[in-house]
């Protein structure tokens, strides 16, 4: 399993991350100040940091100077929204840069593009009595194929990935037609209820009213 260590001292979103995270099947360490990351990276393995500049004890950047040395990638996240400051995270040598407040879909496309980029993302996913191979973009059940049309793939995995998560149709439409959602379209619907037949998951993605839909364990 992919391990994550966010560093953040404001616990409530360094609860949002371990438990947005957990649900997208990552396993996330938190850190509330710089010398217990620091002792964490030294004792632990981890393949992606989500690092906040502003810390007690040592701060982000300071941080970043030790955690150069182990190879693993690093997103800053943080408030800290001056162009000098994001300049200088990425010169450092972090992946990425993400301001607070931020969404968590966001987040979890630009970890999944992190871990893609350095070889550690999972090309097998297993839930809801499918495999998904996310290299050949093969779903199957039992050992057969399903034959997905590329957007009711695109469903799937996005779902797949985003457990217990409430998808708006809005954000489904941005993730996978990758434009802004028109009210007066009934495509996600209609994909939706497509891709769920031949998934099996008729009882598993459910509407969630006014809000969108949501798959459940």
């Amino acid at each position: 399993m992919i391990r994550i260590l966010a560093v953040d001292d404001e616990r409530p979103i360094a609860e949002l991350l371990r438990l947005s995270l957990g649900r997208a099947g990552y396993q996330c360490t938190c850190a509330y100040d710089g010398i217990e990351a620091a002792n964490l990276i030294e004792k632990e393995t981890f393949d992606l940091i989500l690092l906040d500049i502003m810390l007690p004890g040592i701060d982000g950047f300071e941080l970043m100077d030790y955690i150069r040395a182990t190879n693993v990638p690093v997103i800053f996240l943080t408030a800290k929204n001056a162009v000098a400051d994001r300049v200088k995270g990425l010169r450092m040598g972090a992946e990425d840069y993400i301001i607070k407040p931020f969404d968590v879909l966001e987040l979890l496309a630009r970890v999944e593009g992190v871990l893609r980029r350095h070889g550690k993302l999972q090309t097998l996913l297993q839930i809801g009595g499918l495999e998904i191979n996310t290299l050949s973009m093969q779903v199957t059940r039992d050992g057969a194929e399903l034959p997905l049309t590329r957007k009711e793939y695109d469903l799937l995995l996005l779902f797949a990935q985003n457990p217990g998560v409430v998808l708006s149709k809005s954000t489904i439409y941005e993730r996978v037609w990758g434009g802004e959602y028109p009210e007066s379209t009934r495509t996600v619907e209609l994909h939706i209820q497509r891709m769920k037949k031949k998934a099996g998951w008729d009882d598993r993605i459910k509407p969630v009213y006014g809000m969108g839909y949501r798959l459940e364990g």
